[in-house]
């Protein structure tokens, strides 16, 4: 249909003497070679320094760019994605093309760079091929040689090899590479990220004997616990009949199988295997696979692979591992890096997946392409199940209401299977790809059909996966995105005859994903759900700096580009700087691999692992009264056999004085005991807490003081003891409360139901609040009163908080109540009139303090930021900090921060006056924050915070959850605030030692 045009318009070319399809490895001359890319035979190192332009179209390319090397170019560094160099416009999209949707076709003005480079080949030997491998490319690209046509390829992540023997020359070689940012693949790589284009993965050449080993395939099948089925199959380039192939299976203690066979084009080899380790994501195993091509007594080459004995099948409606259940606790991972997009190197890809191990990730969704090949060797040997998804998403036809148009189109069929073909050819001897994934978010169509019989025809072994295949009426296993947590309860109650995973889940977005637990709660309930996903690792962001040299990222929007979904790529569990955010400790531990339950006084720990005994790791109790630590206890955990339970020895007993009030409890800590690859002796593995008695209010010691009360003009001033309270009875406010002259407050308290917007609250904000104006919500006082006996105050106050140009609101209500022992005793009561009952942000009041009261001590969760529905990274107990330090850095400002479960909260400065808040009949929530609500709000990138000359401080009886509702789960009922009835106390202390509170 598309012949004659084009060859980046035509889906039914995806290559041009590319090599076909084998297994990735690295050819190697000996045994003794270390198995590296710089080891290979012959290998030549292309990364590095390029000449480099850019044209606005390939048409505008000029001929001699492919056969004169020309040094005035600019230089770039391969790999690299130019438009982070600084080479035309970035642009972020979720789904929606950059360009007009007219497939095949995309705009003639499509920028196209040239890259040149010269190099030698030392020892050019005419008995040996040169082969060279592009590991990534984005979108379409073509090859010159000195001045000759290689071939082109398409398929950006993938990789892609060309002989190119004839071609070269022993000095002075000179290559030619044209890229173009978009093709008719383009089409198909409508990924979720930023649209960027160049050679953003290794470049090198090998060099190979006219025979060599052309591809080479395992498989490992289960036949009892101490019984493998292996399996070999080895192909050479070519037929000879005077060559032997060697291969052997063994570790540093033994030869597990081995053999020769002389003769052939293809090799079988088959072997029971006995006295071996399987593999398993706890305890990856890995044995070493020699295969080597010999002549007489010469070694041509030597293939080198780390192989994992497991298996993976489905049996009854369940994925086995190894004929073991198991559960896939897991995440959605781009390549990302801040400076240089998805020309991630290899050694970030490592800290990617050491950070997911300490983090107790078992899996990982390579979303939505192939990785770097090695990422799989990585896997294999840290020990990750990985669900490998195929470069293939067209999710911009969404946007016209035809997700499927290609997806069903026959004539796209060759652009679809190739893609899975070259994947799973190319990765399939990795133990740590349990499942193949034909892409994400294409619709369904005929093409899917195609891709899945090749998938299992090529690898019969492993199940399919694709989500848009919503009831697997093809593939293998059933998934589904955002199910909420209902729809799951749903699927685990009316089992699937396969196996269910949900494939991203818990979008974490900014601030959040919130309820998290409740979804676990239903995953670790219901056998029949095997895996679970969030979306997603990492924030897209771009990093830049200001003008001031400080560090900022940047998102959609910020490059000039439109269309663009602005933050919507600021979506990860870990910050563009690779550190964890909140969202991933409360992740960790809800997955952890031990898990404890306290029944009628007696505390038992479980394991929560799948194949392996628990190693190197030791339960710490603590018995907590009032937050304090009064005794402990420690068990090993060793040995502890998957799915078994043991009783833990708890702390000392201790009796509570019935009239004592005491809130005691059962801190459960599991530290690691030994250094590991992702562990550190010390490092906390997982956390629960039990309340042995319920909250009640803590009481205070009352140190009756001197107490006068006097009306002067409109103000009505205080004193008790050291302390002064002066209020305003026009307007009800505390302006004034000080203690030896010291200020202790900036703003006085006021009610309010707005915070900074969070990200996942942007869909209740653009259908609820904005319309209704919550966020402007107006203030007016109807009456101020009070009366005075002798030893305390009382001041009530009337108002109304409305928005404007609505007629709802909330008539409130302050009540003061300042004793003679110095406390303030606060309640705020309000009803609303009107017809809104909706959702709203929070319940509370916003003061702000002097800045230099910078140290805070907390009884409460903690040491981490948490939020009603994102708590099990947090536990009661007693924690010190700074206002500083009490912040979270997300991308994007919004509200941040919160301290949850608050008993009391302290703020003090360098000379030891402090400010109390304390809770009375429920617990508070609290955030002391450097920057005011009204910043945070205003600020759209992280560099835009001042500090202020006061603290902004955040008292919140009732504070929306936090949901993942970007685009996810909304916040559940539980964690809901409505715009209702409420009536809350509070109690501020101002003291200058421990001994007046």
């Amino acid at each position: 249909m598309w012949e004659g045009i084009n060859p980046w318009e035509n889906p039914n070319i995806t290559g041009e003497n590319r090599l076909p399809p084998h297994a990735y490895f690295v050819p190697l001359s000996s045994r003794e070679v270390p198995p590296t890319r710089k080891s290979a035979s012959g290998f030549i190192d292309l990364n590095g320094n390029w000449k480099f332009k850019l044209y606005p179209s390939p048409f505008s390319v000029p001929s001699s760019s492919i056969t004169e090397y020309d040094p005035r170019l600019n230089t770039v560094s391969v790999p690299h994605m130019w438009q982070f160099d600084g080479y035309g416009t970035l642009q972020y999209t979720d789904e929606g093309y950059p360009f007009p949707i007219d497939p095949p076709n995309i705009p003639s003005q499509t920028p196209t760079a040239i890259y040149q480079k010269k190099f030698d080949v030392d020892g050019l030997d005419p008995n040996r091929r040169y082969i060279l491998r592009f590991d990534g490319v984005e979108s379409y690209f073509d090859v010159h040689i000195n001045g000759r046509y290689v071939g082109f390829s398409k398929g950006s992540r993938l990789s892609a090899e060309f002989d190119i023997t004839n071609f070269l020359l022993e000095k002075d070689n000179f290559i030619c590479v044209k890229v173009l940012q978009y093709s008719d693949a383009t089409y198909i790589e409508d990924q979720d990220m930023w649209w960027a284009s160049g050679i953003f993965r290794d470049v090198w050449i090998v060099s190979r004997p006219e025979v060599h080993i052309f591809d080479f395939r395992l498989v490992t099948s289960y036949l009892a616990s101490n019984k493998c089925d292996f399996s070999l199959e080895v192909d050479l380039s070519d037929h000879t009949g005077s060559l032997t192939v060697e291969w052997e299976l063994s570790d540093d203690a033994k030869v597990l199988a081995k053999d020769r066979m002389k003769a052939g084009k293809q090799f079988r080899f088959h072997r029971i295997l006995s006295d071996f380790t399987w593999w398993n994501p706890e305890k990856p195993k890995l044995y070493s696979l020699f295969i080597s091509l010999k002549h007489g007594g010469e070694t041509l080459e030597v293939i080198h692979h780390r192989v994992g004995l497991r298996d993976i099948r489905i049996v009854n409606g369940e994925l086995r591992l190894n004929n073991n259940y198991f559960k896939m606790h897991g995440v959605n991972r781009h390549d990302h890096d801040p400076k240089k997009g998805r020309a991630i190197d290899i050694e970030t890809a490592a800290q990617d997946l050491l950070l997911m191990k300490a983090n107790n990730i078992n899996s990982v969704r390579t979303s939505h392409y192939p990785n770097d090949p090695r990422f799989y060797e990585l896997c294999d040997e840290m020990g990750l199940l990985v669900i490998a998804e195929t470069d293939l998403e067209s999710h911009g036809f969404a946007n016209v209401g035809e997700l499927s148009r290609i997806t069903d189109d026959p004539d796209w069929e060759i652009s679809y299977v190739d893609r899975i073909e070259r994947h799973i050819i190319a990765q399939r001897n990795h133990a740590s790809i349990i499942m193949w994934s034909l892409g994400n978010e294409s619709g369904f169509g005929c093409n899917i059909v195609s891709m899945y019989k090749v998938a299992k025809g090529l690898d019969p072994t492993r199940p399919v996966h694709y989500e848009e295949d919503r009831n697997a009426d093809v593939v293998d296993v059933v998934s589904t995105m955002y199910s909420r947590v209902s729809q799951m309860h749903d699927f685990g109650e009316y089992p699937h005859p396969k196996p269910r995973i949900i494939c991203e889940y818990g979008h974490a977005m900014g601030n959040g994903p919130g309820g998290l637990a409740e979804y676990q709660q239903v995953f670790n309930k219901y056998r029949h759900i095997q895996g679970h996903f969030v979306w997603e690792w990492i924030d897209h962001g771009v990093e830049s700096k200001d003008s001031n040299g400080r560090i900022f990222y940047k998102y959609g929007g910020d490059f000039g580009d439109y269309p663009n979904n602005s933050n919507f790529c600021i979506d990860g569990l870990v910050f563009p700087w690779r550190t964890p955010s909140p969202g991933l400790l409360e992740y960790k531990f809800l997955i952890a691999p031990v898990e404890f339950s306290y029944e009628n006084g007696k505390l038992y720990a479980k394991s929560r692992q799948w194949f392996e005994p628990l190693e190197d790791l030791c339960a710490h109790i603590e018995l907590t009264r009032n937050g304090y630590v009064v005794a402990t206890s420690d068990s090993n955990l060793n040995g502890l056999q998957p799915g078994e339970s043991i009783l833990l020895e708890t702390p000392q007993k201790f009796e509570l004085d019935n009239d004592s009030q005491e809130e005691a409890s059962l801190t459960c800590k599991v530290f690691a005991t030994a250094n590991t690859p992702f562990r550190k002796h010390g490092d906390l593995v997982a956390l629960s807490q039990f309340p042995l008695t319920d909250y009640s209010p803590a009481k205070r010691k009352n140190h009756r003081r001197y107490f006068s009360c006097n009306r002067v003009n409109n103000e009505l001033i205080i004193h008790s003891g050291k302390a002064r309270y002066i209020f305003d009875l026009v307007t009800g406010d505390l302006t004034s409360l000080s203690i030896e002259h010291t200020e202790l407050i900036e703003q006085s308290p006021k009610i309010t139901f707005w915070h900074s917007l969070i990200d996942n609250h942007q869909q209740e904000f653009d259908s609820l609040w904005s319309p209704s104006y919550l966020d402007v919500c107006q203030e007016s006082v109807q009456s101020v009163d009070y009366r005075s006996t002798n030893n305390h105050c009382t001041i009530h106050v009337k108002t109304r908080i409305a928005p404007p140009s609505l007629d709802f609101g909330m008539r409130c209500a302050y009540t003061w109540t300042v004793h003679d022992n110095g406390e303030a005793v606060v309640r705020v009561e309000g009803n609303p009139y009107g017809s809104y009952d909706e959702i709203i942000p929070r319940i509370g009041v916003r003061l702000a303090v002097p800045s230099s009261f910078q140290n805070i001590n907390y009884y409460g969760r903690g040491p981490g930021e948490n939020y009603p529905d994102s708590k099990a990274a947090s536990y009661l107990g007693r924690f010190s900090t700074t206002v500083r330090e009490l912040p979270t850095p997300y991308v994007v400002p919004q509200d941040n921060g919160n301290r949850g479960e608050i008993r009391v909260f302290t703020l003090s400065n360098e000379e030891g006056t402090k400010l109390s808040i304390f809770a009375n009949e429920t617990p508070l929530n609290v955030r002391a924050l450097p920057y005011s609500d009204k910043q945070l709000s205003e600020a759209t990138h992280m560099n835009e915070l001042e500090e202020e000359d006061s603290i902004e401080v955040n008292i919140d009886a009732q504070l929306l959850g936090l949901g993942s509702n970007s685009w996810g789960s909304e916040v559940l009922d539980a964690y809901r605030v409505r715009f209702a009835p409420f009536s809350h106390t509070f109690s501020l202390q101002p003291s200058q030692s421990d001994t007046e509170k």
